[in-house]
C-alpha cells in the first residue's frame, strides 16, 4: 500500500500519539487537554500560525506553501464518548466513563501526521489550514467553527474530512457525490393527563394508552406519507412512565430519532410528527408537549470534491480499494456544516475488523493512521500542485 515514505517513517510516533490521546479523552466541547497536546506538536512541527480556543477549545493551524495559492482545509474531530472502555487494553482510557470509542483519537493522529509531513516538505501552493474540532458527537462543534467564522477568517475555499470504519476491510475508502450522511433530528414528547387508582380507570386520564397510540401512528408516517423511495428512519427510543402496578401515572414521556437526507422530507417529517402527537392528545383527552430538536443537517457531498477525493484515495490505496459511488447511511455527521459553507467531502477508510463505533470494544487501528495521513497530504499536494 503506497503510503507516502516519509510519513511512514512516522508510524511508531504517531501509535505513541494515538495511544496518549485515547489515554486521555474528554467531551463535547470540553477537550483542552486534548486541544493542548495537538498544539504541543504543531508547534514542535512548525506550523506558520496557530489560533487556539475556537469554539471554547478548539484549533486553527496554517501551513504556508510555496507561492500564491487558495486556502485548503482539514478536519479532524477531538472529542470522546460517554462509554465505560472494555477493550483491556494497556493504553485504555484513564478517564471513569469516558473513552474514544468512535476512533476521534485516530482522526486526530492522521491529520497531526499529515500536519508534520506538510511543514517539512511544503510542496504545494497557497495555504493549509488544519481544523482541529470538539464536540461532534454532542453539541455542533462543526457548526460553532463555522459561525465563529473560520471559513471566511481563514479564507478556507474547500474542506474535507474523514471518518474510520470498523468492519470495512483495511484501508479501503467509501464516499459519494450529494448526500452521504443523513440528518438527525430528536423529538421528546411529554404526556400529562390525571393519575389515580389502578382499580378506577374511569376516574383517571391516562397517560399509558396515550403515548401507546402516539407511538404507533408515529411508525405510519414513513409507509404513508414519504415517497417509498425516500430514505428515511423514525426510531421511538425510549417510553417512561409508571411506578408501580396498581398506578395510572400521572405523567409520562418518550423520545424519538428521526433521519432522512432531503430538506423536504425533513419538514414533512416534523410537521406530521406534531400533527399526531397534537391530534392523539385531543383525541384521548391529554396534554402533549413536543420538544423537536432540529440537528445536524445531512452530510451532503460536493460531486466535484467528491470525485476528486476517490481519484486521490486511489492513489494511496489503489483503484479496486475506493468506491467513488458508495451507499450512503443514516449515521449523522457535524462535518455537514461545513460542508454547507464550503465546497468539499467526506470519506470513509476502512480500519479492518473489530467492535463498532460507539461500542465499549472499539478501538482505532493503529496501522491505518498513515493511510489516513498520507491521503490527507497527498490531497493538498493534488489539490495546490506547485507551478
Amino acid at each position: 500500500m503506497p503510503v507516502l515514505n516519509a510519513i511512514a517513517g512516522y508510524a511508531e510516533e504517531m501509535t505513541g500519539w494515538r495511544r496518549h490521546l485515547h489515554q486521555h479523552p474528554e467531551l463535547r466541547f470540553d477537550c483542552h487537554q486534548t486541544a493542548a497536546f495537538i498544539a504541543d506538536r504543531l508547534r514542535a512541527f512548525g506550523v506558520d500560525e496557530l489560533h487556539e480556543g475556537i469554539a471554547t477549545s478548539g484549533i486553527v493551524a496554517i501551513i504556508n506553501g510555496q507561492g500564491a495559492g487558495p486556502v485548503i482545509g482539514l478536519r479532524a474531530d477531538m472529542d470522546a464518548l460517554p462509554i465505560t472502555e472494555a477493550t483491556g487494553v494497556d493504553y485504555a482510557s484513564t478517564v471513569p466513563g469516558k473513552m474514544h470509542a468512535c476512533g476521534h483519537d485516530g482522526h486526530v493522529t492522521m491529520l497531526l501526521g499529515a500536519a508534520k509531513y506538510l511543514c517539512e516538505t511544503r510542496r504545494f501552493a497557497g495555504r493549509v489550514a488544519l481544523l482541529f474540532q470538539p464536540a461532534e458527537e454532542d453539541g455542533g462543534g462543526g457548526q460553532v467553527m463555522v459561525q465563529e467564522g473560520v471559513m471566511d477568517r481563514f479564507n478556507i475555499s474547500q474542506v474535507y474530512g474523514i471518518h474510520n470504519a470498523p468492519g470495512v476491510p483495511f484501508g479501503h475508502f467509501t464516499t459519494t457525490p450529494g448526500a452521504l450522511m443523513a440528518s438527525v433530528d430528536t423529538a421528546t414528547v411529554t404526556v400529562i393527563g390525571k393519575g389515580g387508582h389502578g382499580a378506577t380507570p374511569h376516574e383517571c386520564v391516562d397517560p399509558v394508552v396515550a403515548i401507546v397510540g402516539m407511538v404507533q401512528a408515529i411508525q405510519t408516517i414513513i409507509p404513508r406519507n414519504t415517497y417509498a423511495l425516500d430514505e428515511v428512519v423514525i426510531s421511538v427510543t425510549q417510553i417512561h412512565t409508571g411506578s408501580a402496578s396498581n398506578i395510572i401515572p400521572e405523567d409520562g414521556w418518550f423520545c424519538a430519532t428521526i433521519r432522512c437526507f432531503d430538506p423536504e422530507v425533513r419538514a414533512l417529517l416534523k410537521r406530521r410528527f406534531h400533527e399526531i402527537v397534537e391530534g392523539h392528545a385531543m383525541a384521548y383527552g391529554v396534554k402533549a408537549k413536543v420538544e423537536y430538536d432540529w440537528g445536524y443537517p445531512a452530510t451532503i457531498n460536493h460531486a466535484e470534491q467528491a470525485e476528486f477525493a476517490a481519484n486521490v484515495a486511489a492513489e494511496i490505496s489503489g483503484e479496486d480499494a475506493v468506491e467513488a459511488n458508495g451507499a450512503r447511511e443514516m449515521g449523522s455527521e457535524d462535518f455537514s456544516y461545513m460542508l454547507e459553507a464550503r465546497p468539499g467531502a467526506y470519506l470513509f477508510m476502512g480500519i479492518g475488523p473489530g467492535a463498532g463505533l460507539h461500542h465499549p470494544a472499539y478501538n482505532f487501528n493503529d496501522e491505518a493512521a498513515p493511510i489516513g495521513a498520507s491521503f490527507f497530504a497527498r490531497l493538498v499536494e493534488r489539490a495546490q500542485p506547485l507551478a
